[in-house]
């Protein structure tokens, strides 16, 4: 039978289904172009082949289009009989996720990778900090992270995939110098890699080496086509590296072409999350914000995220109501956010609130409450210096320079010489 990259069977007779199959998997896990017309070829090749629709479920799903992740799925399941044990699992996992179901598929993975520790793709919904664990929503998160890629790790060996997924583990639980070795060895590995690119980022961004960042990443996404998943969150952190430069040109330039919706391309959450996020850490910068780019990201969050249930949208999406002055919308976060971390996304909300209308005391009051466990929003450290940033702001608008300076100095020290807030 043949295998794919990981030396798993694959159900099919068919050569160019499995060849364009495991393409599509290395596309995937690179977040290159192409991932979806590869899956299609695959399942062209051989109609059954029930893993390619899996796959091409978990592809779109990613995309946020769930009708064709349903009806692709709807294929998988119709095509397991006579396939093995593994590839039943692996479809029964990647639906359990698509039902909605996550806390039992975080508990159903655990057991399939226990007896099939590389089969990627199901390996895949549980590592970065969008991933079952980086928005499970639950405390300890980020060390929870670190342990499954580290179980993992010896299975892997070098392969560049799983060697960036655990270089972020590592960042998100502040053991910079060995994710910066762990993400080089996996970039020599693939260079295009995408997902390492990306994490390595994260290490010049976590060292403060804003200048050294700014040109590695802005030099390789050259290269990166647009439609690359993660083209809109790179550009995300050159735009934030333009603004620590002061190059506030630049910084408009690339959040209109390439993070704006309108100029974007990507996955929703990323569009809503980086827009809003930039555009706050602009304003606490210095830099004015027209009133019209926050009704956009307003607009943007009700037409893609009309109900509260991501808690890392919902308090993007909330500043970006209270920022516009939507309060139907914010309320409706504050009265409706569910999960896991709901009544920190309800506090947070409440605080974005209270910035737009320049209730300065009230935002603090409010922030201080969720600095102990933000990581239970999802998202990696850098992005959630948004609201360690936020902080930062409401306390200097009080006057209270010196406690806002303690802040900084002992929880982000590394990035308080970017001087993120205006007054520091």
């Amino acid at each position: 039978m043949p295998k794919d990259r990981y030396d798993n069977v694959l159900s099919t007779d068919s050569p160019a289904a499995r060849d364009a199959y495991i393409e599509g998997i290395d596309r995937f896990l690179s977040y290159e172009k192409g991932i979806g017309e590869a899956f299609d070829r695959a399942v062209e090749a051989d109609e059954n082949f029930a893993l390619g629709y899996a796959a091409l479920s978990r592809h779109w799903l990613m995309q946020g289009d769930m009708k064709k992740s349903h009806d692709f799925m709807e294929e998988a399941r119709g095509r397991v009989e006579g396939t093995t044990e593994r590839e039943k699992a692996h479809i029964g996992v990647l639906g359990m996720i698509l039902d909605g179901d996550a806390a039992n598929a975080r508990r159903a993975i655990r057991a399939h990778l226990d007896e099939f520790p590389r089969d990627a793709l199901v390996a895949q919904t549980c590592t970065g900090v969008f991933g079952l664990i980086g928005f499970s929503g639950l405390p300890g998160r980020e060390a929870e992270q670190l342990a499954f890629t580290s179980k993992l790790l010896p299975h892997y060996g070098e392969d560049w995939w799983f060697l960036g997924q655990h270089a972020f583990a590592q960042v998100e639980t502040g053991q910079i110098d060995q994710a910066e070795a762990t993400v080089e060895r996996s970039l020599e590995g693939n260079p295009r890699n995408a997902n390492s690119a990306h994490i390595r980022s994260h290490v010049y961004y976590e060292n403060g080496a804003t200048e050294a960042g700014y040109t590695f990443l802005e030099e390789w996404q050259r290269d990166y086509d647009k439609s690359g998943v993660l083209h809109c969150h790179v550009a995300w952190h050159i735009a934030l590296w333009a603004l620590e430069r002061g190059d506030i040109e630049t910084m408009w330039r690339v959040i209109d072409e390439d993070v704006a919706p309108g100029g974007a391309w990507g996955p929703a959450l990323n569009v809503l999350t980086d827009v809003a996020a930039i555009l706050y850490r602009a304003e606490l910068a210095g830099v004015a914000v027209a009133p019209e780019r926050w009704k956009m990201v307003s607009d943007y969050a009700i037409k893609y995220f009309p109900e509260p249930g991501i808690a890392f949208g919902d308090i993007h999406a909330a500043l970006a109501h209270a920022m516009a002055g939507n309060n139907e919308a914010l309320e409706k976060i504050i009265s409706d956010a569910t999960g896991p971390a709901a009544e920190m996304v309800k506090i947070c909300a409440r605080a974005f609130q209270a910035v737009a209308l320049e209730q300065w005391s009230t935002a603090t009051a409010h922030l201080v409450q969720i600095m102990n466990d933000h990581a239970r929003f999802g998202g990696s450290r850098a992005q959630r210096d948004l609201i360690e940033y936020a902080l930062l702001g409401t306390l200097l608008k009080q006057g209270r320079g010196q406690e806002a300076q303690m802040l900084i100095s002992t929880r982000r020290p590394v990035q308080a010489a970017a001087h993120p807030v205006a007054g520091l």
